[in-house]
């Protein structure tokens, strides 16, 4: 039987990583985000400190660029550190989606797994006050910084899902569902999601 996974892609400040923890509690299944880059560390053999600076981020080789990437092995050097954290991350997420029922937050996890028989994609977006209002709460800064750490942390996840998957983050032709958090709050966004996945993982 296939297991149930839903990914999680998520604006910064919109409570995305909360709800899919909450949605994984709810559930009783196990949430990944972090626990990610443990796993990817030992599936690369980069040491932690290299996988985790280099954690969604898109690759920044100007070889890489110029040859498409595709030819980089070829000429004899070796791909840049984020395609191999990518490729370790993404051998991980499918490890996981054939071993248990799990949320899986970021890390273009949708679209890792987008032959995956028994997935659910969520989007999770909100309004600009609401999170310029949670991050200025969670990270203890002003409202002009966290209106900058947004827009730099966006930008940073927009670029890396864009260059790994060749679509366009956020984009709803590509999403099960997309959400905005605002109009349920985090506990009934995660309970919705939480009643969608139950029904599904009960089809045939």
């Amino acid at each position: 039987m296939h297991k149930l996974v839903i990914t999680i892609g998520r604006e910064y400040g919109s409570g995305g990583r909360e709800i899919g923890v909450r949605v994984a509690e709810l559930l009783g299944i196990r949430a990944f985000d972090r626990e990610l880059i443990k796993l990817a560390e030992n599936e690369s053999g980069l040491a932690e400190a290299v996988v985790n600076n280099a954690d969604e981020r898109a690759t920044s080789s100007f070889l890489y660029t110029l040859t498409g990437g595709a030819t980089s092995h070829g000429m004899g050097y070796d791909s840049p550190v984020t395609d191999k954290i990518f490729i370790a991350q993404s051998n991980v997420i499918k490890m996981l989606a054939e071993d248990t029922d799990c949320v899986i937050i970021g890390r273009c996890a949708d679209y890792v797994l987008r032959d995956h028989k028994k997935l659910i994609s969520i989007f999770v977006y909100g309004d600009i006050e609401d999170r310029v209002d949670r991050v200025m709460k969670r990270n203890g800064i002003s409202e002009g910084e966290a209106r900058d750490l947004i827009k730099k942390t966006d930008k940073r996840r927009a670029s890396y899902y864009n260059f790994y998957t060749g679509k366009k983050w956020g984009s709803y032709d590509h999403y099960d569902f997309i959400v905005n958090s605002r109009k349920l709050g985090i506990e009934g966004t995660a309970e919705a999601i939480a009643e969608i996945a139950k029904k599904f993982k009960n089809q045939s």
